[in-house]
């Protein structure tokens, strides 16, 4: 599908209105008013109404989905720093529903509170450059080299209303190649001599 001045279409918005949001349990999800009868499939990111991420379809019957909630503790996230692109995960330790936690930024990165955190380029649900959220806290982990970063996440997930569920079209392609690729590779088998 092309876009209106020519180029591959990658991404479809479905707006959606969350009927359902927990934000005090370890495992937090919500549900929204739009199914498979309305094109919503699993693994689609979903994005609140200012374009920040808060999640993930985890289930979808015919005219309701259900959404992994980034304050869910088995919920990863591939983030960047929006002002060098370095990357790493984005994860909640189901403590406060204000704060999640970047890992994986080393130590000889120069960070600041307030910098801006991001979707990955490198991720398959997710939109690139989305907003998740500002650095809040910042210390160091004397055991690695990596620093330990507290993020304050850009939406209010007390408050979820409107959102956009987004289908990324290319996203079938992209996992099956990442698949083949590790399997071509990493079955001995596979390899050629």
């Amino acid at each position: 599908t092309l876009d209106s001045v020519k180029r591959l279409r990658r991404y479809v918005y479905r707006p959606a209105t969350v009927i359902y949001n927990t934000v005090n349990e370890e495992k937090n999800y919500f549900q929204i008013d739009r199914g498979s009868t309305q094109g919503i499939r699993e693994n689609m990111a979903v994005l609140n109404s200012d374009g920040s991420a808060v999640g993930v379809i985890v289930f979808v019957s015919p005219n309701f989905a259900q959404a992994m909630s980034l304050l869910h503790v088995q919920q990863r996230v591939n983030a960047a720093l929006k002002k060098t692109g370095d990357f790493g995960t984005l994860e909640w330790d189901g403590a406060h529903p204000d704060r999640l936690i970047l890992k994986g930024i080393p130590k000889s990165l120069f960070l600041k509170i307030g910098d801006t955190v991001v979707t990955s380029a490198y991720s398959f649900n997710f939109p690139p450059g989305k907003m998740l959220g500002t650095v809040s806290a910042l210390s160091t982990d004397k055991r690695t080299n990596f620093h330990v970063i507290e993020v304050k996440p850009a939406a209010n997930f007390r408050n979820l209303q409107q959102v956009f569920v987004v289908e990324n079209l290319q996203m079938d392609e992209q996992v099956n190649l990442n698949r083949e690729a590790r399997k071509r590779i990493e079955d001995p088998k596979n390899r050629k001599p």
